[in-house]
């Protein structure tokens, strides 16, 4: 049924080709056939009727040319938001499954030793796992909530720790119903521990500045690291952030890193409007 749907709008669209093909050539054949002239005027010396069809027609072609190429282009659009959409849904997807896994695995070693504190992990990783598959998955979220999804994050891992981890909140923001790309922050804040809490003893600390206003965001992490455990590769999570930023924010952001000492600082910057 679909092919014979094409072969038929292919032989339409062949046929009116060979029709606009063959009304300037006819003209033309006629004219320097039945007569002495070098060159041809179209439509000198027809009938007023017959001018006016010929000219119709061309112009009914260009009038449906002109709104194929919208329609084409509409399509085309409409497409590309959806291969970038399917393509954010596919990393944000991404996003956190192994800390989930991580904390699982905690929570096993912590159901006989200490229930109360694994039903308070279960709480916090109930909260998480809830905005991650469904909250995560929209378009944009609230800045209070990706702060609370940072704090709850946080929180787990002090409760995961058998060791002091120093963590400072700054956080000013004009409007916290401000609406921003979900999972943003969560990315560096993870690296934080992965690459500097998850190998100090002693001394851990991170801060995480949050400073918003109508227009702009500045988000910057800290953290202390031991130099004999740094890693030259970057990981899939910080590859997944910058072209998630790339997809929602096309030059309208800017995430950068300095390293000085023992002491690594991740800054991410947006335009918002």
């Amino acid at each position: 049924m679909i092919s014979s749907i094409l072969k038929n709008k292919k032989q339409i669209l062949l046929t009116i080709v060979l029709i606009s093909a063959m009304i300037p050539v006819g003209i033309t054949s006629y004219e320097i056939i039945t007569t002495d002239k070098n060159s041809v005027r179209f439509f000198e010396g027809y009938p007023t009727a017959i001018s006016i069809t010929i000219f119709s027609y061309y112009l009914l072609l260009i009038l449906i040319g002109l709104i194929w190429l919208v329609r084409y282009l509409i399509s085309f659009f409409r497409l590309r938001n959806e291969i970038v959409k399917n393509e954010l849904r596919h990393l944000q997807n991404q996003v956190n499954p192994h800390f989930f896994f991580n904390i699982l695995n905690s929570l096993y070693g912590l159901v006989d030793k200490d229930t109360d504190k694994a039903k308070q992990l279960i709480i916090k990783l109930s909260d998480m796992m809830r905005y991650s598959i469904y909250d995560g998955q929209q378009d944009t979220v609230t800045i209070a909530q990706e702060i609370d999804y940072l704090k709850n994050y946080v929180a787990l891992h002090q409760m995961r720790y058998h060791k002091a981890v120093n963590t400072a909140f700054d956080i000013t923001v004009e409007n916290d119903q401000l609406k921003i790309m979900p999972l943003m922050f969560i990315i560096l804040v993870e690296n934080a521990f992965k690459h500097g809490v998850e190998h100090l003893r002693k001394d851990a600390f991170i801060t995480i500045k949050l400073h918003a206003t109508q227009n702009s965001l500045s988000f910057e992490v800290e953290n202390n690291f031991d130099k004999e455990e740094v890693s030259s590769q970057n990981g899939l999570g910080l590859s997944n952030l910058k072209r998630r930023l790339d997809l929602v924010y096309p030059k309208k952001h800017s995430l950068s890193s300095s390293s000085t000492k023992n002491i690594y600082k991740a800054h991410l910057t947006l335009q918002l409007l």
